[in-house]
């Protein structure tokens, strides 16, 4: 008789629940949440054992991964889905939550979720690493400004380049703060050597890289944005539709319809928030910044003028979406179109 497991993860111990097809439990146990143990305890079933469940978490990638080596039948189920069918249940035990994660597999009521391939999860751990190391230099640079503006130095609006120039200059005048700032100002200007060396391999990368040099031909679109959309969407053919990715990524409208009731709110903002941020950013260049004629730009630039420009970038941006994974599936660059003739008057 076939075997389902149910696997809830935390972050030092692992419950694992074993049962039969007809929900009768075959053993119930826990270990440690690495794979070698996990392996080790599932073994004397390694034959019968037709599915593996495990919750999606932030070790299920690298144990999915191990297990999967190691010739399991493994899903990674989808987080809210699998909450709302383990709060039927009267008590939240890691015991029980591992028993209804192999109801889950044994029923066939589960949502699974894709799982990326090894090479987008250490892209995609690159791309993170590098937002959280600005969004560090930035908030000393906030310090900076803050501390300074105190004792009446105001820094104004400077360029990145002349910020630590104009910082000295007005510490010429005021050698009193020297002590406080000169820390924040040389690991600063650490971090901005640092920042412009990772963003030289990574557009090295994208150079490199097929789908990437066929993304960055639209406008907007350089590295930074090429590589987060190959590392988010990691498998372009899991998607049937290419508008199902503006909806994973979360730039689709909410929708609540209840009898005479039918609204459509704001975007879900579902899904990766740094790639929905890209995208954005790269429909703003698109608009504002690219000068070259295109027909997405045309007709964004049309509905800024009728709904305002930040709706209009969130609109383009959701277009970018369905394009670029048009443009990944079919492999072909990007379309400007031709600009309508004017007629002489």
């Amino acid at each position: 008789m076939a075997l389902y497991v149910g696997l809830d993860v935390s972050l030092r111990m692992t419950s694992i629940c074993v049962v039969e097809a007809d929900g009768s439990s075959v053993w119930e146990g826990k270990a440690e949440s690495e794979p070698v143990p996990l392996v080790k305890v599932l073994s004397p079933w390694r034959d019968k054992i037709a599915l593996v469940g495990i919750e999606a978490c932030p070790l299920s990638e690298w144990l999915y991964g191990a297990l999967v080596e190691s010739g399991f039948q493994i899903v990674c189920i989808e987080t809210r889905h699998a909450q709302r069918f383990l709060s039927s249940r009267p008590n939240k035990t890691d015991r029980s939550d591992a028993r209804g994660i192999a109801e889950m597999m044994r029923l066939g009521h589960y949502r699974s979720v894709h799982v990326k391939s090894k090479a987008s999860q250490l892209l995609r751990t690159t791309l993170i690493a590098r937002k959280k190391f600005v969004d560090h230099m930035l908030a000393i640079e906030d310090t900076i400004r803050g501390l300074m503006k105190v004792h009446g130095l105001k820094l104004g609006a400077v360029h990145r380049s002349r910020f630590a120039a104009r910082v000295e200059t007005l510490l010429a005048d005021a050698p009193d703060l020297r002590m406080a700032i000169e820390p924040l100002l040389e690991a600063r200007n650490m971090m901005r050597k640092h920042k412009a060396l990772m963003d030289r391999q990574l557009a090295q990368m994208a150079r490199k890289d097929d789908v990437c040099k066929r993304l960055m031909t639209v406008s907007g679109v350089g590295p930074l944005v090429s590589l987060s959309f190959k590392a988010t969407i990691d498998d372009p053919n899991r998607f049937k539709d290419s508008k199902a990715v503006a909806a994973h990524l979360g730039l689709t409208p909410r929708v609540y319809q209840s009898g005479e009731i039918d609204r459509s709110g704001n975007i879900s903002k579902c899904g990766d928030k740094l790639m929905r941020h890209a995208l954005y950013e790269a429909a703003n260049s698109h608009m504002r910044i690219s000068k070259k004629w295109s027909t997405l730009r045309a007709w964004g630039v049309k509905l800024a003028k009728r709904i305002g420009s930040r709706k209009a970038c969130v609109a383009v941006a959701r277009k970018l979406a369905i394009i670029m994974h048009r443009m990944w599936v079919e492999e072909t660059d990007f379309r400007f179109g031709k600009p309508p003739v004017t007629q002489p008057t």
